[in-house]
């Protein structure tokens, strides 16, 4: 599937080819940019004069696009030693100019309430990098926004061996998250009808449970089946969050089950459940810039205008950091048993242990929030912890991960706002009576 993600990237990268070189310069009136794949030293000196050439208004909005573009295409062809050496450039060089904003928050300290109100738009400008208008100019190119989300998912990618290139990542995900806002995006239900790259990408961006064929992909979408994704005006072919929703009667508790090819379709005329068992994020370069509950809630609108008689709504999800969590409760023991010399990985005690890993370990980083990243995901968009599935997923995924455990998580629609503000603000953890009977024995 990696493999597949990547012949999508190149594919995507061709496809750009053609639109950026209708903007490319014409007729002499800029210089083409050759760079060396690993941008030697020497290309670094031309990099720097063609990145100020883009920050000056000279030659007009139509020069900076020309030059933008060619600045785009050179990146796109460099190996990954040159794409280190082309964003460490630009996140070294056009930080924020500190001796400037030293100035003006020297002025803004001396000055009157009055004269604080005229200062207010210098502080702003001194406060931006211009590394900000450089990767703005960008989004103004086709397929634009695409090429800097790829681009932050580089950062993101390379950001914890080059520490350097942390505030240039920083400054993209503030673009992006202002430019992804939810009002801006457009949920679309994907079928087996649709286009062909459309599925083809769908394959190769599942992160909860590999396709593994196209069979498999339509059995996905059969007609006991729903698929819903988030899409960007201007990133239409390219899903940027999706979910798969199975129509069953009664909770789901075995993912097998759901994905068996072989099994019967369910009459959706007697569902009862939508089961949400799969949602992934398209975008490495839209991580941590969170519209997943959005679309949620509105797949929930959407299923109860299509199918009146649904009556619940919840998931069957992973527990991605339990094993690790177990493994680290262990390592701190001489020897994994419990007081009557049962062992930790026992069923029923490791079911205890879900319940309690889900339900009270908290993150290092805020003592309020789930420690396991998928009930920190569903308890903060309102959901309840309902109950634990035991071999509930046999591949050697759930297996390594979880002991093949896998979680509900229920959504009642009155209470949804209410427990994500008391989970949110609080920290409470909304729990079923038979969950809290796990905890309490």
């Amino acid at each position: 599937m990696q493999q597949l993600a990547n012949q999508l990237f190149q594919k995507t990268i061709r496809r750009w080819v053609p639109f950026w070189r209708d903007v490319s310069p014409q007729h002499d009136l800029l210089k083409k940019l050759s760079l060396d794949p690993n941008l030697n030293a020497a290309d670094e000196k031309v990099l720097l004069t063609w990145m100020d050439a883009c920050l000056k208004d000279n030659g007009g909005e139509v020069a900076a696009r020309m030059r933008a573009a060619e600045l785009g295409r050179r990146f796109l062809d460099l190996n990954d030693e040159g794409r280190v050496r082309f964003l460490t450039l630009m996140a070294d060089n056009y930080a924020v100019d500190e001796v400037r904003l030293t100035q003006v928050i020297e002025s803004w300290l001396a000055a009157n309430s009055s004269e604080r109100t005229h200062l207010e738009a210098d502080l702003r400008s001194a406060l931006e990098p211009p590394r900000m208008k450089l990767l703005t100019q960008f989004n103004e190119l086709p397929q634009g926004i695409k090429f800097l989300v790829d681009m932050r998912a580089e950062l993101l990618r390379l950001r914890k061996e080059h520490p350097k290139l942390a505030p240039l990542e920083a400054d993209l995900k503030r673009l992006l998250s202002a430019w992804f806002d939810v009002g801006l995006l457009q949920m679309e239900e994907i079928n087996w009808r649709s286009s062909a790259e459309l599925l083809e990408k769908l394959i190769a961006y599942e992160a909860v449970h590999a396709i593994q064929s196209w069979n498999d992909l339509k059995n996905r979408l059969d007609s006991d089946r729903r698929c819903f994704a988030f899409f960007h005006p201007n990133m239409p072919e390219e899903p940027l969050i999706f979910v798969e929703v199975a129509l069953v009667k009664g909770m789901a508790g075995n993912v097998q089950e759901l994905l068996d090819e072989a099994a019967p379709l369910e009459d959706i005329s007697l569902a009862d459940t939508a089961i949400f068992y799969s949602i992934s994020n398209a975008q490495k370069g839209l991580s941590g810039i969170s519209f997943g509950n959005f679309l949620i809630k509105q797949v929930v609108k959407k299923l109860q205008q299509e199918f009146p008689q649904l009556t619940q709504f919840a998931t069957l999800s992973p527990i991605p950091g339990f094993c690790r969590w177990l493994d680290s409760i262990e390592s701190e023991q001489e020897l994994a048993l419990l007081d009557d010399g049962s062992s930790l990985r026992s069923p029923e005690h490791l079911q205890k242990m879900a319940a309690h890993y889900l339900g009270e370990q908290k993150q290092k980083r805020n003592e309020h929030y789930a420690r396991d990243p998928v009930a920190h995901f569903h308890l903060s968009n309102g959901a309840k912890i309902e109950r634990l599935n035991w071999m509930a997923d046999t591949s050697d995924n759930g297996l390594k991960q979880s002991e093949g455990m896998m979680v509900n998580y229920l959504y009642e629609i009155p209470l949804i706002e209410s427990r994500s503000q008391g989970y949110s603000s609080e920290g409470k953890v909304a729990l079923s009576t038979a969950i809290e009977k796990q905890l309490a024995t």
